[in-house]
C-alpha cells in the first residue's frame, strides 16, 4: 500500500440537533463513555470511516449514539483548530438538524453513556469545542427564520398557526404580532388547511395546517 510522506489528520462529524419542547429550544447531547472528556456532555458524532462520505458518516454516528435516524441534515461549518482534540489532529465537519420532538425516541448506544435534551439556556459545559459549534448553529437557525421555511422542520404533521408562531417566538426570544404573523404565513403558500380543528384553551377551535413540502426547506426571499 502506498504510504504518504506526511501524516494526515483524522476527520469526524458532529451533529447539532435542535427541537422545541416544553416551550423551549432544546439541544440533543450525549454523555461521553470514553476518553477524552469521559463523563462530559458533547454533541453526537464520531470518526468517518474510509468507505463512507461525510453525511453517511454523520447519520451513522447519530443513529449509533442516540437512536435518531431519518432526519433532515444541513452542513454547517468545518472546524480545524490544531488543538481541538487532545488525541490527535482532528478536523470535524459539523451538521445541524431540526426535528419535531414528538417523533424522537432516544436511546444511548456505543460510546455514549447517556443521551438527552437540554435547554439552550441551561446546557452543561461541553467537551471539545462543541459550545462554539452549538453557538454557530443557533445563530444560523435564527438568521434562516427570516428567509426560509426552516421553522417548519420543528412542526408535527398537523399544527395550528398559534403553535407555529410559538416556535418562531421561542427561537427569536421575542413576541410577534398575531395578526401580522398569520397574514405573513398564509401569504407564503407553504402550508395548507387539513380540514381538522383543535381547541386551544377556552377559545374557539383553531384550524389545523400541514406543510405542503415537508421534506424541503424553501427559500422565501
Amino acid at each position: 500500500m502506498y504510504q504518504y510522506e506526511y501524516p494526515h489528520p483524522a476527520v469526524t462529524t458532529d451533529i447539532v440537533i435542535f427541537t422545541v419542547r416544553d416551550k423551549q429550544l432544546k439541544l440533543l447531547l450525549i454523555m461521553r463513555g470514553g476518553e477524552p472528556f469521559k463523563g462530559k456532555w458533547a454533541l453526537p458524532g464520531g470518526f468517518i470511516e474510509l468507505d463512507e462520505d461525510l453525511e453517511t458518516g454523520a447519520r451513522r454516528e447519530l443513529a449509533e449514539e442516540t437512536g435518531v435516524s431519518g432526519v433532515y441534515l444541513e452542513q454547517l461549518y468545518t472546524y480545524g483548530a490544531v488543538d481541538r482534540d487532545p488525541r490527535e489532529r482532528v478536523i470535524t465537519v459539523a451538521y445541524s438538524a431540526l426535528i419535531p420532538s414528538d417523533k424522537i425516541v432516544l436511546q444511548a448506544a456505543t460510546d455514549a453513556e447517556a443521551v438527552g435534551w437540554f435547554s439552550m439556556d441551561e446546557s452543561p459545559t461541553l467537551a471539545f469545542d462543541h459550545k462554539k459549534i452549538v453557538d454557530m448553529a443557533h445563530q444560523r437557525l435564527v438568521a434562516k427564520l427570516d428567509y426560509s421555511t426552516i421553522a417548519f422542520k420543528f412542526m408535527p404533521e398537523e399544527f395550528t398557526l398559534s403553535e407555529l408562531q410559538d416556535v418562531y417566538e421561542i427561537i427569536l426570544r421575542e413576541e410577534m404580532d398575531r395578526r401580522n404573523f398569520r397574514k405573513w404565513m398564509l401569504a407564503l403558500d407553504q402550508i395548507k388547511e387539513t380540514g381538522g380543528e383543535r381547541r386551544e384553551g377556552a377559545h374557539r377551535p383553531a384550524k389545523l395546517y400541514s406543510v405542503i413540502n415537508p421534506d424541503i426547506v424553501e427559500i422565501i426571499k
